[in-house]
């Protein structure tokens, strides 16, 4: 089994690393300068023990250069808003019994893989990891890198969920094989992820204040309404320890990051906006969730700094659209 991992941005660089360190065959599919970085220089990591150097076995710009093989996994690390360009490139290139596990927030990455490869896979990432530099992945989680659970989409385990699982705790990311990941990924969704737009606008003090209040109850109100199970955050008591690296700065969330890279372009729409698609199927207003969406994207394109935006910023914003 080799793996793939498809974005070597903050997580997938961290995962493709650790991995490396356990001596599993890795290839990175890594764009612009930091593809070019690591295939000149290898990948830095840098961690709260020290930094190393790792070599991935193969550095591809695109998938088509890579030599497939049919057992290959591909640990998908993109941005959701990237998931179909990637799906189209792989679709053409890699032997449809290759496995695609999403390491990616969200919940609609798999639903996607799934319309071109029968192998889907859910990963629920806890992983504390900053990607600001070509080259450098630093991760901030200690004594293990994170959390990484499996399981098979839409249900299920199999013998590649378990490998996944295996590779995963061996290389300081405790996972657990579930065979119900999407209600876990669901909770990551309405628990943490909605807040990431609001960490990017408003700064990090912002993932405890009103806004990130408002965008959390109507998450749980549509998902409800929906009918949809989300794992309780009292059913995991796990949590990853984070610490500053020495000479490094930290960053905020991906959509923080995203915004600090001036990216162009930010995940919102997977996150809030997929609170905002749940809400208009099941008739449930998310006036709170579809403003953040909206701004978050337009902060993206005109590649606004992150914290350009105050939370009464934002409550003002919603009460004129209502």
């Amino acid at each position: 089994m080799r793996f793939v991992v498809y974005g070597a941005g903050a997580i997938g660089g961290v995962v493709g690393a650790r991995l490396i360190e356990q001596g599993y065959e890795v290839g990175l599919i890594a764009r612009g300068a930091h593809g070019r970085m690591i295939a000149e220089h290898g990948l830095r990591l840098e961690s709260p023990t020290g930094s190393a150097t790792l070599n991935p076995a193969v550095v591809a710009e695109r998938p088509q250069e890579i030599e497939w093989r049919d057992d290959d996994v591909v640990l998908l690390a993109v941005k959701s808003q990237d998931t179909p360009g990637a799906m189209t490139d792989l679709a053409g290139c890699a032997p449809p019994t290759v496995a695609i596990a999403c390491l990616q927030n969200g919940v609609a990455n798999e639903r996607m893989a799934l319309r071109f490869f029968a192998n889907v896979y859910g990963v629920k990432v806890v992983c504390p990891a900053t990607h600001l530099e070509p080259g450098e992945v630093i991760a901030h989680g200690f004594p293990i890198a994170g959390i990484f659970d499996v399981g098979r989409y839409p249900s299920g385990r199999d013998e590649v969920a378990d490998a996944l699982g295996d590779a995963f705790n061996a290389s300081s990311m405790a996972s657990i094989v579930r065979p119900d990941i999407m209600r876990w990924k669901y909770a990551k969704l309405v628990h943490m992820n909605l807040s990431n737009a609001v960490d990017a606008l408003c700064g990090g003090h912002a993932r405890q204040g009103a806004v990130t209040a408002l965008i959390r109850e109507e998450g749980m109100a549509v998902t409800r309404a929906a009918g949809i199970d989300v794992a309780s955050p009292d059913e995991d008591t796990r949590r990853v320890q984070s610490e500053d690296v020495p000479g490094r700065a930290r960053g905020g969330s991906s959509s923080w990051q995203s915004l600090a890279r001036s990216a162009g372009s930010i995940e919102t729409d997977y996150l809030n906006g997929e609170i905002v698609l749940l809400g208009r199927l099941h008739g449930v207003p998310t006036p709170v969730n579809e403003y953040v969406r909206r701004l978050a994207n337009q902060a993206a394109r005109e590649k606004w700094p992150p914290g350009s935006v105050s939370e009464p910023d934002i409550l003002q914003g919603v009460q004129r659209v209502e």
